[in-house]
């Protein structure tokens, strides 16, 4: 373990804010308290960085990067390019993975002594408002802001326990390849390991339980991802489930009951990646009186104080969007409160990204739940095939979607193909502002550029994009 990066000051030190957890939300709160004034300890009892950075994230943008290269250079023929040599080391893709993030934390304990934050790395417990212990050490401050994050969810699955059966913190950590691999889950995690174990060359299969990948975005996407997996390599089985997972001596037979029945494969290992949890960090919330559900996660309002004075919580362990963005915009809010600036969280706006090959992005309202609704909508999409930037590179897969009301306005926006989670922040700005498809296509968009895609949607709301000829 690391040292600390400074030491507790005893006698009658009193911070204005002590924050229990070091990931995004809990370190960002930290700087934000920092630079109103406050006089804040961190505590941390793992790395600074949390899940995020450490153990999700980043790990896995980093992977998703060496993959892209390596599927890239496979197709370099297309674009003229031809490799004589061209070879897969995993050591050096985990080499990379890992020298990216040591980095970044790195960064953070910079950001950390920058802004005069004490951190210790000593596991912290609340034994009353105002006080918390460390260790033997009761420190005293006016707040305190839990930011424990979440863990991986267990199904209760027969054989889960067995060897082989990992979760995105050991697959993170390894230094080497499976064979073959079974995901358990087709959210957002799952489909990101699909997409980089089989560009790798591992043979991959995707268990989900509902009838598509990808459940909490616009149908669409994931029907159009699970093409792209496909094509790939990648075995989809959807509305199915896992019922017993064994020993064999290859590795692990996976009994699953689905719409073809009773099945059966053997595989080498079997990710979990069926959703997370709250953690609560070992805390006795209900010895405090703080009001949580053990799945839903603690309960707080818009400024995200709980419901014991001078405690507050941000983050996955609150359960409203376990992202990370979402916990480092609650720690910043949270922090503004305490040094006395108002400030409220606003979820109606929240992109979410999906780093596959193609990425996935969205943000707003799905064309599913304006059907839901039985709400009056418009829809209009333009294919990247169809996008000269998009064409030059041979990223042709994919589209952009948007669905707007009667009016105009645009609801929401979905987009599949190559930098749709850089993409997406027009979409966000669009949706936050109220936009009309009007006032998005009347914007200059660079040319060439992706985001053409972007203006050429939005015409298409209206008297057509210029470029394609479809709805």
């Amino acid at each position: 373990m690391a040292p600390p990066l400074t030491s507790i000051k005893g006698g009658v030190t009193v911070y204005d804010v002590v924050i229990i957890g070091g990931g995004i939300g809990g370190y960002m709160a930290a700087i934000r308290a920092a630079q109103l004034g406050g006089k804040v300890l961190l505590a941390e009892a793992r790395e600074l960085g949390g899940t995020c950075l450490n153990r999700g994230c980043i790990p896995t943008k980093a992977m998703v990067h060496s993959a892209a290269i390596y599927t890239k250079a496979l197709q370099g023929e297309t674009i003229g390019l031809n490799f004589t040599d061209l070879s897969l080391d995993f050591s050096g893709v985990a080499r990379h993975r890992d020298e990216v993030v040591k980095t970044l934390v790195q960064g953070v304990e910079g950001l950390m002594r920058a802004n005069a934050i004490e951190v210790t790395r000593l596991k912290a417990e609340i034994i009353a408002p105002g006080k918390v212990l460390l260790n033997q050490e009761t420190v005293e401050s006016k707040h305190i802001i839990i930011a424990t994050g979440s863990r991986q969810g267990m199904p209760p699955i027969p054989g889960i326990d067995n060897p082989g059966v990992v979760d995105t913190d050991a697959i993170l950590n390894s230094q080497t390849l499976p064979q073959s691999l079974l995901i358990l889950g087709g959210g957002v995690v799952g489909v990101e390991f699909a997409s980089i174990f089989a560009s790798f060359g591992v043979k991959v299969t995707v268990v989900e339980m509902l009838p598509g990948l990808l459940s909490t975005m616009d149908s669409e996407l994931g029907k159009r991802l699970s093409l792209c997996l496909r094509k790939a390599g990648v075995e989809i089985l959807t509305n199915t489930r896992v019922s017993k997972i064994s020993q064999v001596p290859q590795g692990l037979s996976v009994d699953m009951e689905g719409n073809k029945g009773n099945t059966q494969v053997d595989v080498q290992q079997v990710l979990l990646a069926a959703g997370r949890v709250p953690d609560f960090g070992g805390l006795d919330l209900e010895g405090m009186g703080i009001d949580y559900d053990s799945r839903g996660g603690i309960q707080v309002d818009k400024t995200m104080a709980t419901n014991v004075p001078g405690i507050w919580a941000i983050g996955d362990c609150v359960g409203n969007m376990m992202l990370a963005h979402v916990a480092s915009h609650e720690g910043i809010v949270a922090a503004e409160n305490i040094m006395g600036h108002e400030a409220k969280m606003d979820y109606r706006v929240v992109p979410a990204c999906v780093f596959t090959q193609p990425e996935v992005a969205s943000v707003g309202s799905s064309e599913d739940e304006l059907k839901a609704r039985k709400l009056e909508y418009k829809v209009a999409k333009f294919p990247f095939i169809a996008n000269g930037k998009a064409l030059a590179q041979r990223d042709l897969d994919g589209m952009i979607k948007l669905v707007a009301g009667a009016g105009g306005e645009i609801l929401g926006v979905h987009i599949i193909g190559p930098h749709a989670s850089d993409l997406i922040a027009e979409g966000a700005v669009a949706v936050h502002q109220c936009m009309t498809a009007g006032e998005l296509a009347g914007i200059i968009h660079a040319h060439p550029t992706l985001a053409e895609a972007i203006a050429e949607a939005a015409y298409g709301l209206g008297g057509g994009s210029f470029h394609y000829k479809g709805r």
